[in-house]
């Protein structure tokens, strides 16, 4: 393995656009999950909480995966894992077209989460051992980006014509074509980049923050994006315009994930995420306190998505840069699913009736908690670097 990894490149443009793809497709329920609840509520016949409730089932099989990878992405080929988690993903939305029953079907979003789960830890792993890790983070989160407004804005339609049947149909075939791209990820954290960025030695603490971070900020995207169409529809706007402005927000994803494309690290990763993060809170804020048309909700759902895309690849890049094994990526990609897997689970508690105050302010608070999280240790790195000898 360590001989074959020798002379695998994993900035190679093949290798970076698997990994991309991996990212982006194992991702591929989350990055439209408020249009997949809506299709749970409107066209399975679930409740708002049977639906929150399934989102998070889904996310506990997706964390469960990269918690246990933490252990066997050091001792298994990557490549043979990652075609097994492949085959799980299409099983498990196979699976799901042929049960209604909450409790078969919740079952089978396990079982694709747990694929998906994989997927994205090994995909996101290995970007971790690239030359330019903040660059091609943020072109794969702008690639999610273009995936969710081509899948969120023909949602509508598909639900018309294929029902939710056909959503998940398609799922399965875009997990499918991953099959292809196996060969050409490394097969082991072996493959380190010569002249990747410098990773610097952190203190335990300030790398437990940062993982922290990691899941307070998955853990507000969590609650909010799972109910992010329901709070449009919530305040009185139609299916199609709740569809349209979260269509129009991931345009706005794309330009938040290419500034780090082009930026990187710049002008340093703390005032990046700050702004990032206060992109988060301003609309959250604003549902609290505005009043929601289709046009204020597409601005705001915009903002929202522009800072969520610019945040993620910052986060991801400060783990990267902890060391150059993609080690600390998998465990960051863990807590990141973590969030996301409770997320939706405390967003069902946290709802009163068909109001979502109390889950807004829920999200407020933890985005915030996670950028308290990551100051330090961005701002530690950033010193060690600049006083680190060319």
């Amino acid at each position: 393995m360590d001989q074959q990894n020798a002379a695998f490149n994993p900035s190679s443009i093949r290798a970076v656009a698997a990994g991309v793809y991996m990212g982006v497709m194992g991702g591929e329920v989350f990055i439209v999950q408020p249009g997949f609840v809506q299709g749970l509520v409107e066209r399975m016949g679930f409740s708002e909480e049977q639906a929150g409730f399934i989102a998070s089932i889904e996310m506990a099989g997706f964390a469960t995966m990269t918690i246990l990878l933490i252990f066997l992405t050091r001792r298994f080929n990557w490549r043979h894992m990652l075609a097994a988690c492949i085959a799980l993903t299409v099983a498990g939305q196979v699976g799901s077209t042929l049960t209604s029953d909450l409790t078969s079907f919740s079952a089978m979003r396990f079982l694709a989460g747990l694929g998906c789960g994989g997927i994205v830890s090994i995909g996101f792993a290995a970007i971790g051992l690239t030359d330019k890790p903040d660059r091609n983070f943020g072109i794969l989160v702008a690639f999610s980006g273009v995936y969710g407004a081509i899948v969120l804005g023909f949602m509508p339609s598909l639900y018309e014509y294929a029902g939710m049947q056909g959503l998940l149909l398609f799922f399965a075939a875009f997990a499918a074509l991953g099959f292809a791209m196996v060969g050409w990820l490394p097969t082991s954290d072996g493959a380190r980049q010569a002249g990747a960025e410098a990773r610097v030695s952190f203190p335990v603490v300030l790398t437990l923050s940062a993982l922290g971070a990691m899941f307070a900020y998955f853990l507000a995207q969590g609650v909010i994006w799972t109910y992010l169409f329901r709070i449009a529809i919530s305040g009185g706007l139609s299916e199609g315009q709740a569809a349209f402005g979260l269509t129009i927000a991931q345009f706005a994803g794309i330009l938040g994930a290419l500034i780090p494309s082009i930026v990187g690290a710049r002008f340093g990763r703390a005032i990046m995420l700050a702004i990032a993060i206060s992109a988060g809170i301003v609309p959250l804020l604003f549902f609290l306190y505005g009043s929601i048309t289709a046009l204020s909700y597409a601005i705001a759902v915009c903002v929202y998505n522009f800072g969520f895309n610019k945040t993620h690849p910052y986060l991801l890049a400060t783990m990267a840069s902890f060391d150059g094994s993609g080690r600390v990526v998998t465990f960051a990609v863990a807590m990141q699913t973590l969030g996301l897997a409770i997320g939706p689970a405390i967003g069902a508690a946290l709802l009163i009736g068909n109001s979502f105050i109390v889950v807004q302010w829920f999200g407020i608070a933890a985005f915030a908690a996670s950028f308290a999280l990551i100051l330090v240790p961005a701002r530690f790195h950033a010193a060690k670097v600049a006083n680190t000898p060319a």
